[in-house]
C-alpha cells in the first residue's frame, strides 16, 4: 500500500481508527475507545480525533448515526409528494 503519511503519521492514525470502529460498531463510551487504544489524556484524544475525521468524537458518532437512520428509513431531505387520495392512518 503507498501512502503520503510517514510511517510515524500513520502510526498515530492506527489508534484513532480503531477508537472510531469501537464508537460507531460496538457503542463505546469515548472515553473508553479512547483510554483502550491508548490514550491517557481525553482531551488529547479528542482534539486528534478531531483534527483527523473532522468533528469530535461526540459530534462524529452523532452524525453517524443519523446518516445510518436516514439511509434505514430513506432519504429524509427529499420532498414530499403530495398523494390527494392517500390518508395516513393514526
Amino acid at each position: 500500500m503507498i501512502t503520503s503519511l510517514t510511517p510515524l503519521q500513520f502510526q498515530k492514525q492506527l489508534p484513532l481508527i480503531e477508537a472510531r470502529r469501537m464508537l460507531l460498531a460496538e457503542g463505546a463510551m469515548i472515553s473508553n475507545a479512547a483510554y483502550a487504544v491508548g490514550y491517557e489524556s481525553l482531551p488529547q484524544f479528542t482534539c486528534e480525533y478531531g483534527r483527523m475525521f473532522g468533528l469530535p468524537p461526540s459530534r462524529d458518532v452523532r452524525a453517524a448515526r443519523h446518516r445510518i437512520q436516514s439511509t434505514a428509513w430513506g432519504n429524509s431531505s427529499l420532498p414530499r409528494i403530495a398523494v390527494p387520495w392517500y390518508r395516513e392512518q393514526h
